[in-house]
């Protein structure tokens, strides 16, 4: 009993954070105050009552409709608050409730943030991904998990290795890129993110979300050619798909290392 109380209110939790993340997630970009004003409806630009921003439940009973103008509500504000409420959940699922479970929250909200503000600009803004470099290295060192060996540290060596890997393999695949096609292939914001990424969850960290994101973007960009008439070479943000791979790795990372050892074991 004592457990599921523990993962309720994790969950609510998160949702709670998950609100506020759509804030971030409108304002950050646009260059607006995340403080002031409090939340409006985006169509009447009323102020929203407290009791009509309840994270999840609110929009069940709204309707997805907004009370005062009657205007439809974004279904992503419930997904983003859902979101972060099961990675939250996943986050104390698997690394237990101590110190470090509380980087982890705000690692797994900046990834969602970044998810949600590249889709709609291209772009991953400074503000999260500069903070989060010294951040990841700084936890990553002394504080933090090895996604693939739970029960060690990931240790300074691996971090500081990680958060470098990360920045000078994008930083060449970028330079590459603009010499080769003579046109950007990756953003600064990517570069930087993979080196927060890499200060989080170490060198093989980076390799396995690199493989991930790579193998995702490219079948999404796969779809988008084929059902939505993408021409090749279409500019697809690729935050999304590293955020994704960081996810799955943070979370399963361990378990995608013993399945690989099993197969090379198997050969």
């Amino acid at each position: 009993m004592h457990s599921i109380f523990l993962y309720i209110v994790v969950f609510v939790f998160g949702s709670i954070v998950g609100s506020f993340l759509n804030v971030c997630i409108y304002r950050i970009p646009r260059n607006i105050s995340i403080i002031m004003p409090s939340s409006r409806c985006p169509s009447c630009n009323i102020p929203i009552k407290p009791w009509d921003n309840i994270p999840i439940i609110s929009y069940i009973l709204l309707g997805g409709r907004c009370r005062a103008c009657k205007a439809r509500i974004f279904f992503r504000y419930p997904l983003v608050e859902f979101l972060n409420a099961i990675s939250y959940f996943l986050v104390v699922w698997r690394f237990g409730f101590e110190w470090h479970t509380l980087v982890y929250f705000i690692f797994c909200s900046a990834l969602i943030v970044v998810i949600f503000i590249d889709l709609d600009f291209q772009i991953i803004p400074d503000r999260i991904t500069l903070p989060g470099i010294p951040t990841g290295i700084i936890f990553g060192s002394f504080l933090l998990l090895d996604p693939f060996m739970r029960h060690s540290s990931l240790g300074i060596k691996s971090s500081l290795i990680g958060a470098f890997i990360g920045f000078g393999f994008y930083y060449l695949v970028a330079e590459a890129g603009y010499r080769i096609l003579k046109k950007e292939a990756m953003g600064g914001g990517d570069i930087k993110l993979m080196t927060v990424i890499g200060g989080f969850l170490g060198w093989k960290g980076v390799i396995l979300t690199t493989f991930i994101g790579s193998l995702s973007g490219a079948f999404i960009g796969v779809l988008l050619m084929l059902f939505k008439g993408k021409e090749w070479g279409s500019k697809i943000p690729f935050g999304p798909y590293l955020a994704l791979g960081a996810f799955i790795t943070l979370f399963f990372g361990q378990e995608i290392f013993y399945w690989y050892l099993s197969r090379q074991i198997v050969r």
